[in-house]
């Protein structure tokens, strides 16, 4: 995948705004402020390809970005409490619009959770919807140059605990500061989202 081929095409607020799926989407979910913006940045070596806000629950629209022949797509954060409930029932009618679409060709959910702190009820909700629908995901631990080796170690075994089927889940820790995660993941992104016949 040639990540310098990266693009923004379109923000949709709405679900009935969403274009049809005419390629491989990697979505980008995870709770507010979190980190998606800096990991897609991140992936495809751009400062500002996806705009990257201190403020939490800026991305209020589902964004797609077309990176070489697939789309990424990112996903409004949840959790966030400062917003209207009428808003957050856009959101939530706007994620679930989009994860429930079985027309799309969603290759995988990247789920983002902040590697310092346990996953949250809202996390774990995730994981669980995503398991129930049978869609594809990994989970990617943010912010991990934050911790020291020990609290690392502490945070990778909780993990297994605070999540269905933790055990099996793929966990990869990753910082936007130092880059550890971005090869491991491009690697698993490359796979999926390569043509049946070249995979």
């Amino acid at each position: 995948m040639n990540y310098n081929k990266a693009d923004f095409i379109a923000s949709y607020g709405i679900s009935s705004q969403l274009p049809e799926s005419d390629r491989p989407e990697l979505s980008f979910s995870g709770r507010s402020n979190v980190g998606k913006s800096s990991l897609i940045n991140k992936l495809c070596s751009r400062k500002n390809l996806a705009r990257v806000s201190s403020t939490p629950g800026k991305t209020a629209t589902i964004n797609f970005y077309a990176v070489d022949d697939c789309y990424f797509v990112d996903l409004p954060g949840y959790g966030y409490a400062k917003v209207a409930k009428s808003e957050k029932w856009r959101w939530a009618e706007l994620i679930e619009g989009y994860l429930n679409d079985q027309e799309r060709d969603l290759a995988l959910v990247i789920l983002l959770v902040d590697m310092r702190h346990p996953a949250t009820r809202l996390d774990v909700d995730m994981v669980n919807y995503l398991i129930e629908t049978e869609r594809p995901f990994l989970v990617v631990l943010t912010k991990a140059d934050k911790l020291n080796k020990t609290e690392r170690a502490q945070r990778l075994a909780a993990i297994a605990d605070e999540f269905p089927c933790g055990e099996d889940l793929t966990v990869v820790p990753f910082s936007a500061e130092t880059g550890e995660g971005v090869e491991v993941l491009r690697g698993i992104l490359e796979e999926l989202a390569a043509p049946e016949d070249e995979a």
